[in-house]
């Protein structure tokens, strides 16, 4: 009988504890924040190349689309889109070439992944968007928003310039026309890290130097050769309302080209980062998402 009556009162004391335990997860759940998980997939388009995209946010709400830098990947935004608010439906592109898509053989002007991001936007149903483009990503969103003025809400041009053929990117595709069939990871590297200011973290460069690396030394040769022939694209067609961000670092486009490009585009305006280089969604990625944040919303 003692045993039974044991039993008995350690169940009484679990059925009495048990709900406690059960709210008090709940609670944990219902308060925890977790960051947003990107969503991953592949897209043929009639441009006739398969594009590989991250996706994350809600899907009703307003669409943002990323366009990264040269040879690099979804993945340059990796830091930005855990900031990012949820609420936002965010695609980030691997463009043709680079990442996990298709890599043809030409096909490299700013206008050609232009059209690219046009078929992306047609086959997924998007009829109007926010467009963030950083550096080479940057030049192909000026071309989408010039051809689809009405398409384009709002853009947003980081690292950017009103024209990508400078001295600087000349004399970057002299040193990459001496690559052979590989890319050293030292050339990667030094490309890389000699665009920042600020560091970043081990992991997250050591990640962006691998999907650089993902490009043959052909494709390397071949992008930034179309890169300096296309044609530029016309400014003043623009009609988006558009924020372009800035690190006074920046050692490929200059505060010469940042006048340039807010005189040539309407509506425009300039967000400069202090000691900030090239790439300020790697060096300080949360200002970004707020900045993205604050612009999208007005």
């Amino acid at each position: 009988m003692g045993r039974i009556k044991l039993s008995l009162g350690l169940a009484l004391l679990v059925a009495m504890l048990l709900p406690i335990c059960v709210e008090t997860s709940s609670a944990a759940t219902t308060t925890a924040t977790e960051p947003p998980t990107p969503r991953f997939s592949n897209i043929q388009l009639s441009t006739g190349v398969r594009l590989h995209y991250a996706e994350q946010g809600d899907r009703s709400g307003p669409v943002v689309l990323m366009l990264h830098g040269f040879t690099d990947s979804w993945f340059s935004y990796s830091r930005v889109l855990k900031a990012m608010d949820p609420k936002y439906h965010v695609y980030v592109l691997d463009q043709r070439g680079h990442g996990e898509s298709d890599q043809p053989p030409s096909g490299y002007t700013p206008r050609e992944m232009a059209d690219d991001v046009i078929a992306f936007m047609n086959a997924t149903g998007i009829n109007e968007a926010t467009i963030v483009g950083h550096s080479m990503g940057s030049f192909v969103a000026q071309h989408v928003a010039a051809l689809e003025p009405q398409r384009v809400k709002k853009l947003v041009l980081i690292g950017s310039a009103p024209s990508v053929k400078n001295g600087v990117v000349r004399a970057l595709q002299t040193d990459i026309n001496t690559l052979s069939n590989s890319v050293p990871d030292k050339f990667v590297r030094n490309f890389q890290e000699g665009l920042l200011v600020q560091p970043v973290p081990d992991e997250f460069m050591n990640t962006a130097i691998a999907e650089s690396r993902r490009l043959p030394a052909r494709l390397w040769k071949e992008i930034i050769k179309d890169l300096l022939t296309g044609a530029d694209a016309d400014l003043s067609k623009i009609k988006s309302p558009t924020l372009i961000i800035w690190g006074d670092g920046e050692t490929v486009f200059l505060r010469r080209e940042q006048d340039a490009l807010v005189a040539g585009i309407a509506n425009s305006e300039l967000d400069v980062y202090e000691e900030t280089g090239h790439s300020p969604t790697w060096e300080f990625p949360e200002r970004v998402a707020r900045d993205l944040k604050e612009f999208i919303d007005r």
